[in-house]
Formats: C-alpha cells, sequence, structure tokens
C-alpha cells in the first residue's frame, strides 16, 4: 500500500496525488459504514488496483477540518473580500474571523478591486481595516487588473496549504487566473439582481500555485455557528480573549457582568466598538440556537 494525499473530490470519487502521479480512489465501505467522509487536503493509505484506480484504506489523523467546505489540514484561510462590487463588509469579515480562528487555522486579510476606488474611498478604507492590523491580522490589498499586491500575495501563499474564502463575487478566481494565467479558470459576472456573484466553483480541489497549494472551493456555504458553544466565542476575538483575562469573573461573557474588562476596554478605545458590537451580536445568536441534542 501506498501514501498520497487527496487533492479533488467529485461525484464519490477521491483523486490521490502520490509523488506527481494522480490515482482515482473510492473510500472503503466503512467509511460509510462509520460515518467517515474523506476530505481534500487528508492524507490517506491507498491500495491501488492499477496504475490509474484504487481504494482509500486508512485517513491519517487531521490537523483540522472544515464542514463547509469539506477540507482538511488546512495551513491557513485566505478572507478575500472586494473593495468594491460587493462593497466590504466588516461584519461578514468578523463572521468568516470567529469561524477560521475557531478551527485554528491562521487567517489573512485580502482586499480585492483596489482599482475601482477613489483616493478618499481607498485611504477611508484602509483607516476601517487599520483595526484589524492592530489586532495582528495580515492585510493585501490587491487588484487582478493592475497587479498590485499579486506579488506580495504569492508570497503569502508560499509553501503552505491554503482554502480561499469570502462572498461569491469578490474576484477569487480572477486572483487564481493573475496568479497563474495558464489555469484560465472560469469566472462570471456580479448579478445585478442580487447584488453579488454567482458562484463558479462547483466542487473541492486543490489548485497549485509555485510551491503551495490552493483549495479552490465553492465557498462557507454556512456562516453560522453550529459548532461553537457561548465559552468559545470569546477566545475567537484575540484582542477581547487577551483584554478579558483582567476580568474580575472567571468565564465572563463580557456582557452584562460587573468589573468587566473588555467592556471598559471598550469605553476608552483600546476595543474596537464595532467590533465588540459584532461580539454580542454573534453571542446573542449562539445564545438563541436551538440546544443541541
Amino acid at each position: 500500500m501506498s501514501e498520497g494525499i487527496i487533492i479533488k473530490a467529485l461525484s464519490g470519487f477521491y483523486y490521490v496525488e502520490d509523488k506527481g502521479q494522480i490515482i482515482q480512489c473510492r473510500g472503503r465501505g466503512v467509511f460509510r459504514k462509520n460515518k467517515i467522509t474523506p476530505l481534500v487536503g487528508d492524507q490517506v493509505v491507498y491500495q491501488a488496483e492499477n496504475d490509474k484506480e484504487g481504494y482509500i484504506m486508512e485517513i491519517k489523523p487531521r490537523r483540522n477540518e472544515l464542514i463547509r467546505p469539506p477540507v482538511a489540514n488546512i495551513d491557513q484561510a485566505i478572507l478575500i473580500f472586494s473593495a468594491k462590487e460587493p462593497n466590504f463588509n466588516s461584519v461578514l469579515l468578523d463572521r468568516f474571523l470567529v469561524l477560521v480562528e475557531f478551527h485554528q487555522i491562521i487567517p489573512v486579510i485580502c482586499i480585492t478591486k483596489m482599482d475601482l476606488l477613489l483616493e478618499t474611498e481607498i485611504k477611508i478604507l484602509k483607516e476601517q481595516l487599520s483595526v484589524y492590523e492592530r489586532i495582528g491580522y495580515e492585510i493585501i490589498f490587491l487588484s487582478s487588473h493592475t497587479t498590485e499586491g499579486i506579488e506580495q500575495f504569492r508570497s503569502i501563499i508560499g509553501t503552505h496549504t491554503s482554502v480561499f474564502a469570502g462572498q461569491s463575487g469578490v474576484g477569487k478566481t480572477s486572483l487564481l487566473n493573475a496568479l497563474q494565467p495558464n489555469l484560465a479558470l472560469k469566472t462570471n459576472e456580479i448579478s445585478t439582481h442580487l447584488g453579488r456573484g454567482k458562484h463558479t466553483t462547483r466542487h473541492v480541489e486543490f489548485i497549485q500555485i509555485d510551491n503551495g497549494l490552493i483549495a479552490d472551493t465553492p465557498g462557507f456555504s454556512s456562516l453560522d455557528f453550529n459548532e461553537l458553544d457561548i465559552e468559545d466565542l470569546p477566545w475567537t476575538f484575540p484582542e477581547i480573549q487577551e483584554i478579558g483575562k483582567d476580568c474580575k469573573f472567571r468565564g465572563c461573557l463580557h456582557e452584562n457582568e460587573p468589573h468587566c474588562a473588555v467592556k471598559a476596554a471598550v469605553e476608552i478605545g483600546d476595543i474596537d466598538e464595532d467590533r465588540y458590537q459584532h461580539y454580542l451580536q454573534f453571542l446573542g445568536e449562539i445564545k438563541d440556537r436551538k440546544p443541541r441534542y
């Protein structure tokens, strides 16, 4: 038997790369029986029937995994938002950050379509995003048309295994084409009726960019917090987690508790007011969620 990595999943087949060779595999019946689904990114043991086909016999332990999109063993999540068409949405960004932090995946924030902004709009947007830089997040400003930031983005990919995440229509596919034109991936226009992009990716597949791998996926089809409990939320906000250590009561949720260091920090501007309001919004969503059984 041999070992490899699943680089593509489509219609019940798993395409395993092993030393440059691609083997089309099916999963063993025991996976279905135990409700285990092989994921793109899985390191697997497979048994080859011939030089093109085989069966996955074992899935190696995962460092992490995402449910939607279904990928595993991701080093970093590249959160892609557009400066315009659709406009940047900080609530949505914070929602993505919570999910990525919860899975202990390093996030990188990328803002595309910078060429569509006027100078005054660029200044406003960068001031808005400076909040995230102060927290410690890396931000890259990009344009697939002018190639602004493309080489910086290429260096971020490096030798990592990354997943793209973000709204549809923000230019994820155009960005991949700018990085590697011979991919010739299909792009699609913004829906004028819905005001958002149309999905162009229908399955999960790794695309190699230089020495790195990018999981090109249909996107995060769910942005709810079904996997989080209320005590999980504070540590997905790094600044709240850090300042929350000074709260008087252990397990403080930074909502209505007295002597809360986080609320005090919001009042004096050490924690961004908008980020804190998003935190409270997400906390309410988790509290209102139906109990899990």
